[in-house]
């Protein structure tokens, strides 16, 4: 009886209370980021793909110069080598831990514009490092600046674009992730041989500070819980109404609700067997493309005879298939989420249809590059081997990526953040054991190991697919956010 008391509140009052709470004016408030033009939305997607394009680019577009520092700084561990790459992808664990809660706080183009003034001053002292510890430390903390775009870039598509457009443009911002770290490593091959391994990242810094006064000038805000708190805040100087508040306001930030932001990202990775699955699912991909990317240069100069430039060219077969997978998985997605949509039985779960069809290029992909480099065929067939599993790459990376988000809408920035650590602390620890592994079972052998692992995964689609919604549902896996 006393809880039934506690909901009852008089008319007058309630109309009240309703009238100090702001809100977006209707359906089609220019306001609100889905209403914007069109021009407006292609700007700032444009602009946050290049953003999410330049910091992968950055992980891998210094490989193919690994060799020049080990001699420049007395290097002689290969593991060290592989390290100073992969340590920069270890940046990307830290980093979305606090920048996608904060996101979800102070709004998401103040942390692309703080991020992306630390990414450049780390880059410019990266490219001043007279030491390796030197370089490794400054790599790190690029890598932590620089998964910004790659933390917050899915909520900002799930800010402005509706469900049944939003894997399209999801493969849009997806480009960067995985094309990134594959031109790099061809453009980076050139620009090392020719002016040294220091002007990698001089060109970075260049490109950094050009894309960082674009954003300045065109980025808007698009998390509409910001939006409307800073429309509140119009209101209430314009109208002298001190009682007007967002319709998300939850009162001053405390200490207690500002750390349990901060450690949402964990809740979700932890907590729900959807967000571990998947994320572990992408994570896997990941890793086996920076181990690939860590060791292909040396495969394709050493057994091939490529030069260092020409070696870098090896890539492209990531890029080939990247682009096929992008494409096709984007449409696909798109016309699956129209349909249901129209029919009345779309879920998050119809995401994952692709991702049971393209899953299988991943495993079919590594055993291919594996036993067509181990038996020294023509260069092109490995090449192809890796398109293959870039299909495949894509695909999972894609799909795995729009679940997550449309499975937790309103926290996609954490979930985002939660796929992104766990993805990279695999991209950065498992090339490390790529050159021993390699040693120890051979290309045909190390690589079919890698495709036993990934056809395992491979149930992960059909396990969400059957079960997804129970489980999302389920009281057990609610995560208190």
């Amino acid at each position: 009886m006393a809880d039934l008391e506690k909901q009852v509140v008089p008319h007058d009052e309630e109309v009240k209370q309703d009238a100090n709470l702001v809100d977006f004016d209707g359906p089609n408030d220019t306001e609100n980021p889905f209403n914007w033009p069109t021009w407006k939305k292609g700007r700032q997607l444009v602009l946050m793909a290049f953003n999410t394009f330049i910091t992968p680019l950055a992980s891998s577009m210094f490989t193919p110069g690994v060799s020049d520092v080990m001699r420049e700084f007395n290097v002689t561990s290969s593991m060290l080598g592989s390290f100073v790459v992969s340590v920069y992808i270890l940046g990307y664990c830290f980093g979305p831990f606090l920048i996608a809660p904060l996101s979800e706080i102070y709004g998401r183009v103040a942390l692309y514009h703080s991020c992306n003034l630390l990414f450049l001053i780390f880059t410019i002292a990266c490219a001043l490092a007279q030491t390796m510890p030197q370089l490794i430390v400054f790599r790190l903390l690029a890598g932590m600046a620089g998964v910004c775009p790659l933390t917050i870039g899915s909520g900002t598509v799930a800010d402005m674009v509706p469900k049944e457009k939003r894997a399209g443009i999801m493969a849009i911002w997806a480009m960067g992730p995985i094309l990134g770290p594959v031109v790099g490593p061809v453009a980076g091959g050139f620009l090392a041989e020719a002016e040294g391994w220091r002007w990698v990242f001089w060109v970075i810094a260049i490109v950094t500070g050009v894309m960082m006064i674009l954003t300045i000038i065109w980025y808007r805000e698009s998390y509409g819980p910001v939006v409307l708190e800073r429309k509140a805040a119009r209101l209430r100087k314009s109208t002298g109404n001190p009682d007007l508040r967002s319709i998300h306001d939850k009162g001053k930030l405390d200490p207690k609700l500002f750390f349990s932001a901060l450690a949402r990202p964990l809740k979700l990775l932890f907590g729900s067997p959807i967000v571990f699955l998947v994320a572990l699912f992408a994570a896997t991909t990941y890793g086996y493309l920076y181990l690939m990317f860590t060791t292909i240069t040396s495969i394709f100069e050493e057994k091939y005879g490529f030069s260092h430039g020409v070696a870098g060219l090896a890539y492209l077969g990531f890029g080939i298939g990247s682009m096929l997978g992008l494409v096709v998985t984007g449409a696909v997605a798109n016309r699956i989420a129209t349909n249901h949509i129209q029919r009345g039985c779309f879920t998050p779960e119809s995401r994952l249809l692709p991702m049971m069809v393209g899953c299988w290029f991943m495993p079919v992909g590594l055993f291919w590059y594996g036993w067509s480099a181990q038996a020294g065929t023509h260069w092109i067939v490995p090449i192809l081997g890796t398109g293959v599993f870039a299909v495949g790459l894509m695909t999972v990376f894609m799909c795995a990526s729009t679940y997550l988000v449309d499975s937790y809408l309103r926290y996609a920035a954490s979930v985002t953040a939660a796929n992104t650590a766990l993805r990279s602390l695999v991209g950065a620890l498992l090339p490390l054991a790529g050159p021993s592994m390699y040693a120890a079972l051979g290309l045909g052998w190390g690589n079919s190991l890698l495709a036993f692992i990934a056809l395992a995964m491979c149930a992960v689609p059909f396990l969400f697919w059957r079960y997804g919604a129970r489980i999302r549902t389920h009281p057990r896996f609610q995560v208190n956010l």
